[in-house]
């Protein structure tokens, strides 16, 4: 009776951890289209939430997205409510819905894939701790509201737990 009960609560465990893949938005519109939407000029205010719920960072981003065919570039120019400023910029290889995607502080490649109004992109982020860095594993998943709204959700894994959420608002210009 002990295993039974043992073997139903690491199913029901591994399953409430799990997500449903991009598959799941297949369906649902507006159909999001990355090389459309991340073209021209993309502002987005976002928080960090860490693990005990404390809003630890805020920030505002303007990206300055560019393609050329399959291959796009977007150069994000962080400014943080503390003063700092970051600069990331995005390399992106579009394969039918699979993007690759590589950035300086980015480990290897990172894997996406669109369907609907969906993209999933995993990565793991060289992030900067204490005198050193550490990686991070990063689990985007972005929704498209409107032509102009997306909405960006993350989870920041060390080791299997998460550390941080990440929660950001895009809105695309005129």
């Amino acid at each position: 009776m002990k295993r039974l009960l043992l073997a139903v609560c690491s199913t029901l465990g591994l399953a409430a951890c799990s997500s449903p893949g991009v598959d799941a938005f297949r369906n649902e519109s507006p159909k999001l289209d990355l090389r459309q939407y991340f073209d021209g000029t993309v502002d987005a205010w976002g928080i960090v939430r860490d693990r005990d719920g404390t809003i630890s960072q805020r920030f505002t981003v303007e990206i300055r997205a560019t393609w050329n065919g399959d291959v796009g570039t977007l150069d994000e120019q962080f400014r943080y409510s503390d003063g700092r400023t970051q600069q990331r910029v995005w390399t992106l290889r579009k394969s039918g819905d699979i993007y690759v995607g590589t950035a300086a502080d980015v480990v290897g490649e990172a894997k996406g894939e669109a369907a609907g109004n969906a993209f999933r992109l995993q990565y793991v982020l060289d992030y900067p701790y204490r005198s050193s860095t550490i990686h991070l594993n990063v689990d985007d998943w972005m929704y498209l509201v409107d032509d102009r709204v997306l909405l960006n959700r993350s989870s920041i894994t060390k080791l299997g737990f998460e550390v941080a959420q990440v929660m950001i608002s895009f809105r695309k210009r005129s």
